[in-house]
């Protein structure tokens, strides 16, 4: 059985009961999150690290939760600004490292044939160039199906900037793939 949100928060907010609290807030969120994550990182092992700093910072600071938004809000746009962070520590590294499109290309790998697995990779490589508001709202429109409300709230964007930059990443994105896919 699925447990309510607000059972979550009243068992986070009793010191006694915090640590079930916890659990079962994670059971709730574990897998959106990290899918979440995935789509910022990309990197599994990296997101799932970013994962794990998102409940702990959670749980750090689940005394600053207002209620005033829904409980997976408040956790996604931990989650978003944790994976922000990383995306931002990967970047000075590659800056040093090696050409950031070969990294980039190495960590986009789904395992499916032919040209639908080109296709995702051009996707997601697409989806990788974008700056980074342009990204963020798009993998939450796209991917999660998320309301321009809601994404509003996370983002702290006005709704009519957050459909200029989801208009502006798919006509990007449209571009980026029609311009490298090779048949």
């Amino acid at each position: 059985m699925k447990i309510k949100d607000a059972e979550i928060i009243s068992l986070m907010q009793d010191p006694r009961t915090q640590d079930k609290g916890v659990r079962a807030l994670m059971d709730a969120y574990q897998s959106r999150l990290y899918w979440h994550i995935r789509r910022i990182i990309v990197d599994g092992d990296l997101a799932q690290d970013t994962l794990q700093e998102t409940f702990i910072k959670a749980y750090q600071n689940f005394h600053q939760f207002k209620n005033d938004s829904q409980l997976y809000t408040w956790l996604y746009r931990i989650a978003t600004n944790e994976a922000l962070q990383q995306v931002n520590k990967l970047k000075k590294m590659q800056k040093t490292d090696e050409d950031p499109e070969y990294h980039m290309q190495n960590l986009v790998a789904d395992n499916v044939e032919g040209d639908a697995e080109e296709i995702q990779t051009l996707l997601q490589n697409a989806i990788q160039s974008l700056p980074e508001k342009q990204k963020l709202v798009f993998m939450m429109r796209y991917y999660d199906d998320l309301p321009y409300e809601e994404i509003s709230k996370i983002v702290d964007m006005s709704v009519g900037t957050l459909k200029t930059n989801y208009h502006y990443a798919k006509q990007k994105i449209e571009e980026y793939i029609k311009e490298n896919y090779e048949r």
